[in-house]
């Protein structure tokens, strides 16, 4: 009998790891190809992970909330057919190879190995594995490693699990454990090779929220925690700027109004500003193709397709990114089932992994909740992203051949913010003014 090891697929240029929220087979368990094996999550999408090969489940590598990281392997499946097998050997302790040393050396290395206890970071030590969540659990409350291997574990083959040191923390209570300080003394050591030691990183600790009886605390979600790093780590990374431009999309509105009754009957779907904006912006994408980029290291990225990024809101009150292949490819109508289609299987969670990667432009409508317009953060790797503002019925001024004058008419604004290390002010403003465009000379008469 072979092994066959499950590994993590990957899910996007952005996406490094992901959360094991379920496993939908047990250890013995037969599995049929293309058959899901456990639920996963990322900060941009749930999915589920399916077997590649027919066989029986013989072991589960991580545990619920584990943390895994892309190309990690998650499960063992027992096939037929003979062949080596391919687990993954676990990673041990590197051998030290004992030699025979002055007595002032081995003086030397028992101080540094007490010294590591206290500023090592937690490892598996030995035969005690410990999954990526309790190693920072026990990060996060100063739980040193000789600490951490005295606590009993309940899960298979005595290993910690999240609930055991989460026991451990309430029972030790508030009070810290007690490290003795390990009094290092200089001792000269003359070697034929050494490496310089490598500076030990002082961790700020994260300062106590201070409540009163009145206050209620949400933790946060798994995806709210990732989609605010992912927030945050784009803030550090680009340098953004913002353009502002007002469009008169009247012929728009009147257009839609026009056609949706129509559209509704024969198509059984709605007919949504959405695809119109998402149109001029694919074209003038095309017209500005180093709007189409990304940034890797000191190199620019120029991007062959033209994938527009669309901002979903869940239910929940997060956001998702579906991302439309190919965009510029499309005529109005396969917009707008597209965009429809990414829309609502976006709500309910049935979005595959392929279809919110290898976005290089996003649009976010900010105008469905009312604003005028807003300072988006770009999605990296991505260089840009448009914010649309709300259609607002206004005074405005009409030029004519027989003089100017005022009228109602339906007006938007839409926001550039872009990333001013690679993009500077001239380009951005001009491609914002080429979605104007395409927008202000919407053909009234076109049938869709």
């Amino acid at each position: 009998m072979a092994k066959f090891e499950l590994k993590l697929p990957k899910m996007g240029e952005s996406v490094a790891e992901a959360t094991i929220t379920s496993w939908l087979k047990e250890v013995g368990d037969t599995i049929e190809m293309d058959e899901a094996v456990l639920e996963i999550a990322t900060d941009k999408v749930d999915s589920e992970v399916p077997s590649e090969v027919d066989g029986v489940l013989v072991e589960k590598l991580f545990d619920v909330d584990d943390v895994v990281q892309v190309g990690q392997t998650i499960a063992v499946i027992e096939i037929e057919g003979e062949g080596t097998e391919s687990v993954t050997a676990p990673v041990s302790e590197p051998i030290v190879e004992e030699v025979e040393a002055p007595q002032v050396v081995e003086e030397v290395a028992q101080t540094v190995v007490a010294a590591k206890a206290v500023v090592e970071p937690v490892i598996s030590s030995g035969d005690r594995f410990y999954s990526p969540l309790v190693r920072n659990i026990a990060q996060q409350e100063g739980i040193s490693q000789v600490e951490l291997d005295t606590v009993p574990g309940t899960g298979k083959d005595g290993r910690v699990t999240k609930n055991d040191i989460k026991a451990y923390l309430q029972s030790r209570g508030s009070q810290p454990a007690k490290i003795e300080k390990v009094e290092v003394k200089p001792v000269k050591v003359e070697a034929s090779k050494s490496q310089p030691a490598k500076p030990v990183e002082k961790k700020v600790a994260q300062q106590a929220v201070v409540t009163n009886g009145e206050d209620e605390i949400i933790e946060m979600t798994r995806m709210g925690k990732l989609i605010s790093k992912h927030m945050v780590d784009s803030v550090q990374t680009s340098a953004h700027v913002q353009s502002f431009i007002e469009a008169d999309v009247t012929d728009i509105w009147n257009w839609r109004k026009k056609h949706k009754d129509a559209f509704k009957k024969r198509e059984g779907e709605n007919l949504t500003f959405t695809p119109i904006f998402m149109e001029a912006v694919a074209k003038a994408l095309r017209d500005y193709p180093m709007m189409n980029i990304s940034v890797q290291g000191d190199s620019i990225i120029k991007k062959k397709h033209i994938n527009l990024g669309m901002a979903a809101a869940l239910p929940d009150g997060n956001l998702i990114v579906p991302v439309i292949k190919d965009a510029d490819q499309l005529n109005l109508l396969g917009m707008a089932k597209k965009v429809n289609d990414l829309a609502n299987r976006a709500r309910v969670g049935q979005l595959k992994p392929d279809e919110i990667q290898d976005g290089t432009y996003t649009v976010t409508n900010v105008g469905t909740f009312g604003s005028i317009m807003g300072t988006p953060i770009i999605n990296q790797p991505q260089v840009g992203i448009l914010a649309l503002g709300a259609i607002r019925k206004v005074p405005a001024v009409i030029e004519t051949p027989q003089g100017d004058f005022i009228g109602i008419r339906y007006r938007m604004f839409m926001s550039h913010s872009y990333d001013h290390r690679v993009v500077n002010g001239a380009l951005g403003g001009q491609f914002v003014k080429a979605v104007k465009d395409y927008l202000e000379a919407w053909d009234s008469d076109r049938e869709i």
